[in-house]
C-alpha cells in the first residue's frame, strides 16, 4: 500500500531526493496550490540543532528571496516543519526547509567532470552570466561569498543560473568578515586573499571566486592545488597563478589578461564590479581592446598579451599577432651578467675574419640607406602639407545620434556598427576605437558599437494583474501577446491574471509570442472525494475556493467517511457552498423489558402474559 507524501506548510509535496550538499538535501516537489514543481531544500536532520547551521540555512532564505533575476535561482516560499525530526529525549526539533524554483539542468562542476575544459567562447558566455547575477545581487546589497562550480546551474538550454546564498551577507555588514567559530567559510579553491585571512568582505571577493571559475573553466584545473585546504589559502595569498593558457593552447592573451586580473592578490589592483570585468569579457569576445588595467596586471606576472584572440573565438577579420623571435644578444640571456665579456663574442675566436668582413659590409649598407632615406624625409617635406592632430573625444554610454554628431564636430568621422548587449541599453554607444583621449589625424574614422539591447528577454511576472493591464505590461516590454484563456481558478479573482506561456522568469527570444491566462471566478467542485475522510474533504473543497457544508447521514460506512458531494465534478461560482454528506453510525433499536402482570392469591402464572387459576 503507497504511503502519502510528506507535505509541508500545507502545500509542498516533498518527493525523490535530487541533490545533497554539506549542509542540506534538495528534493524534487510539487506546489498543490499553484500545480507546478519546485526544489524544496531542507536542513539535515543531524544539522537541525545546531544554533550556527540554523543561522546559516535561515540567511540563505533571507538573502535570496529579495533577488529577483533570471540568472539567479528564485526562492519562492520558506518555513519549518516541526513534525520531522526526534530530539534527544524524544523532544521535537523544528526542520527548516526552502522552497526555490526548480532548474533542469546540471551543475557547472557535474559538467567540469565530463568536459574538464570549456571552449573559450563557452566559458566566457557562462562567466558573463555569473557577473550577470553577481551585478544584480550586489547592486542589491548582497554579497555571495562562495562562488563555485557546484554552486551554478546550466539549465537544459544553457541558461546560468547562480544559487545557494547559504553564507551570504549584506555588503554594508561591516562584520561580515570569514571566519566563523574560528574556521574559514568558504570553498578553498575559491576563496579571495582576503577570505582566506578572515578579513572583512566586499564584491570585489565574489569578483575574485569568479576568477578563479573562469580559470577552471579554461585550463581545466583551479588556479591553485594543494593537500589540504590550509596549503591552498597561503597560496591564494602569496603566490601568483600562471596564465590559463599554460594548461590550454587556444586561450589567448587577452583572455589571459582578463583572468589574472580578476585573480590580483589586492582587492583594489582588481576588477572593482561585475560590470566592469564583464564588460572586458566582452571586448575578448568581440575582439576588441580589454582594458589597461587588465594588460597591465598581466605584464606585471610576466603574461604580456603577446596575441590577439585565437581564431577559435576571434571575431572575422581580427588579426592574430605572432609572438617575434628572440634575435637580439640581450634578449637570449637573463640579465647582463650573461652577456659575453666586453671584446668579445659568442662565436669562436677562429671565425672573426668573417665577421670582420660582413661588418664592413654592413656599415655601407647602413650608410647608403640612411642617404636614401634622409632624400625621402627632404622631399616629402616638401610635398606634404602639415597634418593636424586632434584628441578623439569620450563616445562611450552616448545614445548613437549624438555620438555620430561629436565626431563630426571634432573634425573626425565615424563607423557605426552594432551589437546585443545585456548591460548597455538599447542605442547607446558600448565602445569605441580608437579610445578617447587618443591623438589622430583630422577625418580619421572612429569606429563605435551601438547596442541593440538584449537579444533575449525574461517573461515578467504579471500574476495578480488585470488581465488588459498585463497585456500592456507584456506589450511595453517588446513581447507580443498571443491571445488570452480562461482559467477556472481559486488562486486569483475574476479577469486576474493566473499564468502566462511561456512562464513568468522564462528567458525567451524578443518580440516572442505571449498567451495570458485569467480566471473566470469559477471553480471546479473536486469529484474524487467520496470514500475520503471528512477533514481531507472539507480542506480540499477550502484549497479550491468553495465552503464546504457537512451534514450527516446514517450510514454502515465508517464514521465521517465521505457518501457525496453536491455538484462533484460541476463548475461553480468560487465561495459557492458544497454540502457533503458524511456517514455516521446508524441509531440502534430500543430494548424493550417486559414486566410480569400482577400474581392473586390462587393462581399461578405461565408465559408472558396468561394466569391459570390453581385447584
Amino acid at each position: 500500500m503507497s504511503t502519502a507524501p510528506r507535505v509541508l506548510g500545507g502545500r509542498y509535496e516533498v518527493g525523490e531526493l535530487i541533490g545533497r550538499g554539506g549542509m542540506a538535501d534538495v528534493h524534487l516537489g510539487h506546489d498543490t496550490r499553484l500545480g507546478r514543481q519546485v526544489a524544496i531544500k531542507m536542513l539535515r536532520s543531524d544539522l537541525a540543532r545546531d544554533a550556527n547551521f540554523l543561522l546559516r540555512f535561515r540567511r540563505e532564505a533571507q538573502s535570496a528571496a529579495g533577488l529577483n533575476h533570471p540568472a539567479i535561482v528564485a526562492i519562492f516560499d520558506s518555513g519549518e516543519d516541526d513534525s520531522a525530526v526526534e530530539g534527544p529525549n524524544g523532544t521535537r526539533t523544528t526542520l527548516p526547509y526552502i522552497v526555490m524554483e526548480y532548474v533542469d539542468g546540471e551543475t557547472l562542476r557535474q559538467q567540469l567532470s565530463k568536459r574538464k575544459q570549456f571552449e573559450p567562447a563557452e566559458a566566457i558566455r557562462v562567466t558573463e552570466g555569473i557577473l550577470d547575477a553577481l551585478a544584480y545581487s550586489h547592486r542589491m546589497g548582497i554579497v555571495h561569498r562562495d562562488i563555485k562550480p557546484a554552486n551554478v546551474m546550466i539549465t537544459s538550454s544553457g541558461h546560468v543560473k547562480v544559487m545557494d546564498f547559504g553564507i551570504a551577507r549584506a555588503i554594508a555588514d561591516t562584520a561580515a568578515t570569514m571566519t566563523q567559530t574560528q574556521s574559514v567559510v568558504g570553498t578553498a579553491q575559491y576563496l579571495s586573499p582576503e577570505q582566506a585571512q578572515g578579513q572583512t568582505v566586499d564584491e570585489r571577493s565574489d569578483l575574485y571566486s569568479t576568477g578563479c571559475l573562469l580559470f577552471e573553466l579554461l585550463a581545466g584545473r583551479p588556479p591553485f592545488t594543494g593537500d589540504s585546504p590550509v596549503a591552498i589559502a597561503y597560496q591564494h595569498v602569496g603566490e601568483l597563478p600562471q596564465p590559463p593558457s599554460v594548461f590550454n593552447d587556444a586561450v589567448g592573451g587577452d583572455l589571459d589578461a582578463v583572468t589574472l586580473h580578476a585573480l590580483a592578490k589586492d582587492r583594489e589592483a582588481r576588477y572593482q564590479n561585475a560590470s566592469a570585468f564583464r564588460t572586458d569579457l566582452e571586448n575578448v569576445r568581440f575582439g576588441r581592446s580589454i582594458s589597461t588595467a587588465a594588460l597591465g596586471t598581466a605584464a606585471a606576472v610576466g603574461a604580456v598579451a603577446t596575441q590577439t584572440l585565437p581564431q577559435s573565438y576571434a571575431v572575422a577579420g581580427s588579426p592574430t599577432a605572432v609572438q617575434s623571435p628572440v634575435t637580439e644578444r640581450s634578449e637570449r640571456y637573463a640579465n647582463t651578467a650573461g652577456l659575453p665579456a666586453v671584446g668579445h663574442d659568442e662565436e669562436d675566436d677562429e671565425r672573426k675574419g668573417g665577421r670582420g668582413k660582413a661588418a664592413l659590409i654592413t656599415v655601407l649598407i647602413t650608410a647608403v640607406l640612411a642617404l636614401v632615406g634622409w632624400g625621402a624625409v627632404t622631399w616629402f617635406s616638401n610635398q606634404t602639407p602639415a597634418v593636424t592632430l586632434v584628441s578623439v573625444p569620450t563616445i562611450e554610454g552616448m545614445k548613437g545620434d549624438v555620438a555620430a554628431q561629436t565626431l563630426a564636430t571634432n573634425n573626425l568621422r565615424g563607423e557605426k556598427s552594432t551589437a546585443p548587449s545585456t548591460t548597455v541599453t538599447e542605442g547607446d554607444v558600448i565602445s569605441q576605437d580608437p579610445k578617447s583621449g587618443t591623438r589622430i589625424a583630422e577625418q580619421s574614422v572612429v569606429k563605435y558599437v551601438v547596442s541593440t539591447g538584449p537579444d533575449s528577454l525574461t517573461v515578467p511576472d504579471v500574476t495578480g494583474f488585470d488581465k488588459d493591464a498585463a497585456r500592456a505590461e507584456l506589450e511595453k516590454q517588446g513581447f507580443v501577446v498571443s491571445g488570452f484563456q480562461e482559467e477556472n481558478t481559486p488562486d486569483q479573482e475574476k479577469n486576474k491574471v493566473t499564468k502566462t506561456d511561456p512562464a513568468a522568469r522564462a528567458v525567451v527570444a524578443k518580440g516572442s509570442k505571449i498567451r495570458i491566462f485569467y480566471a473566470t471566478g469559477n471553480v471546479k467542485v473536486p469529484d474524487n472525494l467520496v470514500g475520503q475522510d471528512w477533514a481531507l474533504a472539507a480542506v480540499a473543497l477550502q484549497n479550491a475556493g468553495l465552503q464546504p457544508r457537512k451534514e450527516t447521514v446514517e450510514s454502515a460506512k465508517n464514521p465521517d467517511e465521505v457518501l457525496s458531494v453536491d455538484q462533484a465534478g460541476n463548475v461553480v461560482k468560487m465561495g459557492t457552498s458544497i454540502t457533503v454528506k458524511v456517514a455516521k453510525a446508524p441509531t440502534p433499536p430500543p430494548v424493550t423489558v417486559t414486566s410480569p402482570p400482577p400474581t392473586t392469591p390462587g393462581t399461578t402464572t405461565t408465559g408472558t402474559g396468561t394466569a391459570t387459576p390453581t385447584p
